[in-house]
């Protein structure tokens, strides 16, 4: 099948946009993945940055750049995010803490929807915030049902064990206790594409005075089930 739409520069740019798709990826990485001569691969990966199609990670490989999410979210096309809001919404309101809804972007987990509690001691994260894949009951969550080769290189930096990980594929949810930041708990579960692929981690959070040391035993249930109606959204989209 011809995918040659007659105007080669944005067939070249689709190319590497999707090479990206995967994960982060080394200029030698995107030659590999494209076809493309490197100096062309080159030229259009630093084009697409500097229009935030495409970013970096803290290792200096490409990787896909916020205002992909941007454009989705304007089109209103990301199902994702538009059944998010309600669903976290009535999370927050059922644990009485702030949710979150996070997708991983390379090294990085991203905040992409969120329900703030909205008085009191909380737990705040913006949209659009990044957070680290190497702590967290969201983290946990996006790195366990990767690849072994991807979960093993995530697991070199975490303060986690490839056990734990483990445990939250058996179980459903993933928690934390001031893993990501002293005093703070949460909780998280998977969404699910269609074909089954976790494609994002909803999360609550708070002070560990409200969350306990042990907060799934407590949050685990809703968070499970808010993780579902999304799920549920995207088998419906299809």
């Amino acid at each position: 099948m011809d995918n040659s739409s007659g105007v080669g520069v944005l067939d070249k740019a689709a190319l590497v946009l999707a090479a990206l798709e995967p994960g982060p990826a080394t200029l030698a990485g995107l030659v590999a993945s494209t076809g493309l001569a490197r100096p062309t691969a080159h030229r259009l990966a630093v084009a697409l940055e500097h229009h935030r199609l495409v970013a970096r990670d803290m290792q200096g490989r490409f990787i896909l750049g916020p205002r992909l999410g941007e454009l989705a979210a304007a089109a209103g096309e990301d199902r994702l995010l538009a059944a998010a809001g309600p669903v976290l919404a009535r999370l927050r309101d059922i644990t009485g803490e702030s949710a979150q809804l996070f997708r991983r972007q390379g090294d990085f987990r991203v905040c992409v929807a969120a329900a703030d509690r909205p008085t009191g001691l909380r737990d705040s994260i913006p949209v659009g915030g990044q957070l680290t894949m190497s702590a967290g009951s969201a983290a946990q969550i996006l790195l366990s049902w990767e690849d072994p080769e991807r979960m093993n290189k995530g697991l070199l930096k975490a303060t986690f064990s490839a056990a734990e990980l483990s445990a939250v594929r058996r179980r459903g949810w993933a928690q934390s206790v001031g893993e990501r930041e002293n005093g703070v708990g949460s909780v998280s579960a998977p969404v699910r594409s269609p074909s089954g692929k976790v494609v994002a981690a909803v999360s609550v959070s708070g002070p560990l005075e409200r969350l306990t040391r042990q907060p799934g035993r407590m949050h685990a249930p809703a968070v499970v089930a808010a993780a579902e109606r999304l799920s549920q959204s995207l088998r419906r989209s299809t």
